[in-house]
């Protein structure tokens, strides 16, 4: 059956669409420059198609070129994020929030959500003292990573669940972080019913993070804040950071309208450490 014109000329928009959106997706996943030669052999794409979309993200200031060529992300993507954040609620009512728990704490607080396969930070206010957390906002990690993974994926079917866990789990630096889906499967639903998750050393050594979600009344977490300390810290005083965590969930749930007045307050889970 002939294929009509109209139908090309949308399956070729597609296809430029996605290869935009994989070129992007590149340069701020690794906070790279790269020239349209080098994201081709990257992404595995024809270099003139590459070249012909960068130039024309480059036209529209979606990415800038520097004098050898290379490609970085342009000015206005920053447009796009603050107007995002504009029309997301819960991510200004939680940057005040967070403000206010990382004074409370002394240390440095993430807001994170989920970018398919991956943890991204969406939000971050940096602790008063000397300890200096390597992520940033638009950090991504694997979600068997992080606490806040857990969390942000509880709420998904049990098939669901397995399936996500089976094709992006992936090793951690220290290699304490589980990849097995049906244990990653648990774990998720076991710390959304929990509305806490407690992890030591596995992203990175000597660094604990302590998260609690944030949930809609559908019952999907749709973000998960979190304190990320040293861990001698944090198991200095345990719950004193997981009552502060949870408490701020609890403030930006009933400032965006999320009510949860009639749910239980969480009970702190034992602490394992990778190993």
């Amino acid at each position: 059956m002939a294929v009509s014109r109209s139908k090309t000329r949308r399956r070729s928009r597609t296809s430029g669409i996605d290869r935009a959106i994989e070129i992007i997706d590149y340069l701020a996943r690794y906070g790279a420059r790269a020239t349209s030669a080098e994201l081709a052999r990257i992404l595995k794409a024809p270099a003139s198609t590459v070249y012909k979309v960068v130039e024309e993200l480059a036209e529209r200031g979606l990415l800038m070129r520097d004098s050898s060529g290379s490609a970085s992300l342009g000015a206005r993507l920053m447009y796009f994020g603050l107007a995002y954040q504009e029309s997301v609620p819960f991510i200004g009512v939680a940057n005040k929030t967070m403000r206010a728990l990382s004074a409370e704490v002394g240390e440095s607080v993430q807001l994170c959500g989920r970018d398919d396969d991956m943890m991204v930070v969406i939000a971050m206010i940096d602790g008063p003292g000397s300890f200096v957390v390597t992520s940033h906002v638009g950090t991504r990690v694997p979600l068997n990573w992080t606490a806040s993974g857990r969390l942000l994926t509880g709420y998904l079917p049990e098939a669901k669940r397995r399936a996500l866990y089976a094709r992006s789990a992936q090793p951690s630096p220290t290699g304490r972080a589980e990849t097995d889906p049906i244990v990653l499967s648990a774990e998720s639903r076991s710390a959304l019913e929990q509305r806490l998750c407690v992890q030591m050393g596995v992203a990175d050594h000597s660094v604990a993070c302590i998260a609690a979600p944030l949930v809609r009344p559908t019952g999907e977490c749709v973000a998960a804040v979190s304190i990320v300390l040293p861990e001698t810290r944090a198991l200095r005083d345990t719950t004193h950071y997981i009552e502060a965590v949870q408490v701020a969930a609890r403030e930006i749930e009933r400032a965006v309208g999320w009510s949860n007045a009639d749910r239980q307050k969480s009970t702190p889970v034992n602490l394992r450490r990778k190993r």
